[in-house]
């Protein structure tokens, strides 16, 4: 490849990093040609970009983002494959799901920048798909938020509403 033409990969994959802050690195080497389909058709239909790269690009595209952790350039080794994404979790529930409905154990996790934290390691693959997105913890906070508010209009409308109202009728009463 000419000096030229890395430069504009690298390039490419410098903008690929800053356009999407979630990016797992992994190996699916060994995948035939339908099961590699299967897993670019799967990643298509979750909203993850899928893309083989040399390790050397990749770390080059990192170094000219002034990436800030040195440690994910240690699974940079052997076949890479680069699942890009928005949301933290999903590429580790899609790796999960290939390989439960494959019986398969690619994609190989290598290693993962989310939520600003590097995890290295298959077995950060589990913590990875159990971290919630940001539309999970706005509807968690939504849900708390309005328990209260249900707790006491549950009241009002049973039989310590009864009372409530009772109790209003007669201090209202009184003041008259």
């Amino acid at each position: 490849m000419r000096k030229e033409k890395k430069t504009e990969v690298i390039d490419n994959i410098a903008e690929e990093l800053n356009n999407n802050p979630v990016f797992y690195i992994t190996d699916i080497s060994g995948l035939d040609a339908a099961m590699t389909y299967e897993l670019r058709k799967l990643c298509f239909e979750k909203g993850v970009k899928l893309v083989v790269l040399k390790n050397t690009l990749l770390k080059k595209a990192l170094e000219k983002n002034n990436f800030p952790e040195p440690d994910l350039y240690s699974v940079l080794e052997g076949p890479t494959a680069v699942m890009f994404c928005d949301t933290a979790n999903t590429p580790a529930k899609l790796i999960k799901e290939f390989r439960k409905a494959k019986k398969q154990e690619k994609p190989v996790f290598k290693g993962a920048y989310a939520q600003e934290c590097v995890f290295i390691g298959a077995n950060m693959l589990d913590d990875l798909a159990n971290i919630k997105s940001r539309e999970e913890l706005i509807g968690d906070i939504i849900s708390l938020l309005q328990s209260p508010v249900k707790n006491v209009v549950s009241a009002l409308q049973g039989n310590a509403g009864q009372k409530i109202a009772g109790i209003v009728k007669t201090l209202s009463e009184r003041s008259e």
